[in-house]
């Protein structure tokens, strides 16, 4: 599979939880990661997932600007969502295979903090 961001190979990481394995993808290049859907949320609980995230946030966030991704598991064009808990952190969905996230954002995505909040504030005052 190839990354939707910056089209370098993807690399299976597999992660031993309390309820199994979870086989998530991380680009070889720009370190994003591809979770199938629920992989994420599954994720998110377990403490196992804390070094997951290996990618630089300043690197991600320059990817970030990347719009108009194809899905790499259906080619369909991906949306572009906010994480509903944290309104700063946006994300690319494909409704029936996934999210793809950036280097950094996984860690921000599990990691609910009060500086969050003070970032979703901000990000609300931008879109308006």
């Amino acid at each position: 599979m190839e990354c939707p961001k910056c089209n370098a190979q993807m690399i299976e990481r597999t992660l031993e939880v309390l309820h199994g394995k979870v086989v998530i993808d991380q680009c070889s290049s720009c370190k994003g990661l591809w979770f199938d859907n629920g992989e994420a949320e599954q994720l998110k609980k377990s403490w196992m997932s804390d070094f997951l995230d290996s990618g630089d946030p300043h690197i991600g966030k320059t990817y970030n600007r990347v719009r108009d991704i194809q899905c790499p598991r259906c080619s369909k064009p991906m949306s572009k969502i906010h994480d509903p808990k944290q309104s700063h952190l946006e994300y690319e969905a494909c409704a029936e295979h996934g999210v793809f996230m950036d280097a950094g954002e996984f860690t921000d995505f599990k990691h609910e903090t009060l500086m969050d909040i003070f970032k979703g504030l901000i990000a609300f005052i931008k879109r308006i």
